[in-house]
């Protein structure tokens, strides 16, 4: 399965319900990190439907910004929601970049790394495009312990599916938080300064129903799901357990994500 796939009726429900519910807080958080840096020219790969863009498009408005992504289905959701002049939307792949050497001041990705095959080739790739002292920022979600909803919808699905379970959200988004292990990767790609910081955030939904949703219906855990064909309503059971953790009504819980800022060489 190709946890990098978001097509069909994923990017759309990813845009409405994961966004809010889970990006957005960082996006905020990311954009005011990249506009201290004040960089002109910005490249964001994996930028799916624009949540951290349309931060960055607010934080440094006459920025130019470059947002690609390998999903073509994520850019089109994105553009339908951002049309700033000062953006360009672009299908892209982090192991390939189409562009040529040093011409970026700043490179970001918000929670996209993690979905990269080949890391160091990733890294090396966006090292390539780097300006001298350029900067590269980026963010990953530490451990499913540390993400209250995540947690929740995992050990419910995981009950539903206990012969064949649900693995995409442990395989890949929350895959990837040994701090020390990134560092060494990014050192061994090629840069300096590499460094982390833990920002904790509170995640709120408007309903249980609507985090379930997020969860099975805007990432490829749908694709899971229906691969194992179930007589069962699985958004109805997750949204269950998490009006039983959190209550009726809007609902709220601790999140935490690692950033990373790396430079190029000089």
């Amino acid at each position: 399965m190709n946890d990098a796939c978001f097509q069909g009726d994923i990017p759309a429900a990813y845009d409405r319900y994961l966004v809010p519910i889970l990006f957005d807080p960082y996006a905020a958080d990311l954009a005011q990190r990249l506009a201290s840096v004040h960089p002109h020219r910005v490249l964001e790969v994996a930028a799916g439907s624009g949540a951290l863009t349309r931060a960055i498009s607010s934080a440094l408005p006459h920025a130019q910004i470059i947002a690609t992504d390998l999903n073509q289905a994520m850019l089109d959701v994105a553009a339908l929601r951002h049309s700033g002049g000062h953006i360009a939307w672009r299908q892209a792949d982090a192991l390939s970049l189409p562009f040529p050497d040093h011409i970026f001041d700043t490179v970001t990705c918000q929670f996209g790394v993690m979905f990269f095959p080949d890391k160091q080739r990733a890294y090396r790739e966006i090292l390539r495009v780097l300006k001298p002292k350029g900067t590269f920022l980026f963010s990953t979600w530490d451990s499913l312990e540390s993400n209250a909803f995540a947690k929740v919808m995992m050990t419910e699905t995981d009950a539903l599916f206990p012969e064949d379970p649900l693995d995409f959200f442990r395989r890949t988004p929350h895959s990837y938080f040994d701090a020390e292990a990134i560092l060494s990767e990014l050192e061994r790609a090629g840069f300096e300064s590499a460094a982390f910081t833990k920002v904790e955030k509170t995640a709120h939904a408007s309903s249980a129903r609507d985090a379930a949703t997020a969860f099975c219906k805007g990432s490829p855990l749908r694709m899971e799901i229906e691969a194992r064909n179930p007589k069962f309503d699985v958004v109805a059971r997750v949204t269950a357990a998490l009006e039983q953790a959190f209550g009726k009504g809007p609902i709220e819980g601790p999140m935490s994500a690692l950033v990373f800022t790396a430079e190029a060489p000089r």
